[in-house]
């Protein structure tokens, strides 16, 4: 897979959604029962919610790319390369708890699983966990996609997540892992963009959470 690929699967997606509506329609209905503790400043909060949610699933192909180019540049590109074929999957080969579900809201849901997987690869070693690759804000527009998808869906969601992530670093031998090589390789300016992209997802669609929110 390229992310040229999948954002030609998005594409198709999006056609699919102008013709119908159905996604919008399911984020009209979602942003009247969010959390008081996220706000979306403007007079069209359904907009909102579906420029995040179609940036969010752009994100899941060059997030990919991004781990396995610095993987290879770090030398590491074996030990990554089971969350890469992973995180691919979600979208080349969905699973049956997924694979019914098309359009936006099935590619929401597949770049949900992607962003996850990243996150909880990251937690699960010391020296990639303390460089704070991470930001704040990515880590919120996880839990506002978790929102989105809706529970008890997105939960059985992260427990497949929790499943695969054991399976693949679940071990102390992973945890302790020396990887600021690759640490480097994701600082590089050559990916400053991506990660300024990314750190200002909810900023730039106008959604802010709250202080003190009880999902931040």
């Amino acid at each position: 897979m390229t992310p040229q690929v999948v954002l030609e699967i998005i594409d198709q997606a999006r056609r699919k959604e102008a013709r119908s509506g159905i996604f919008l329609q399911q984020l009209r209905e979602k942003a009247a029962c969010l959390p008081s503790s996220v706000t979306i400043d403007g007079y069209q909060p359904a907009t909102s919610l579906f420029q995040f949610a179609v940036e969010y699933i752009e994100m899941a192909p060059r997030l990919i790319e991004c781990v396995e180019a610095c993987a290879r540049e770090a030398g590491k590109a074996e030990l990554f390369a089971p969350f890469v074929d992973a995180a691919t999957q979600y979208f080349t080969r969905p699973s049956a708890l997924i694979v019914k579900y098309d359009g936006l809201d099935g590619l929401l849901i597949r770049a949900y699983l992607c962003h996850r997987l990243m996150e909880e690869m990251y937690e699960n070693n010391r020296s990639i966990r303390a460089s704070d690759l991470v930001d704040l804000e990515a880590t919120r527009a996880n839990l506002l996609t978790h929102q989105l998808i809706g529970e008890p869906f997105s939960n059985e969601l992260d427990d497949a997540i929790t499943i695969t992530v054991l399976q693949i670093a679940g071990t102390p031998d992973y945890y302790e892992l020396n990887l600021d090589p690759f640490v480097e390789q994701v600082n590089n300016a050559a990916w400053d963009w991506m990660r300024h992209y990314w750190e200002n997802l909810l900023v730039r669609n106008h959604i802010r959470f709250s202080l003190g929110s009880g999902i931040a």
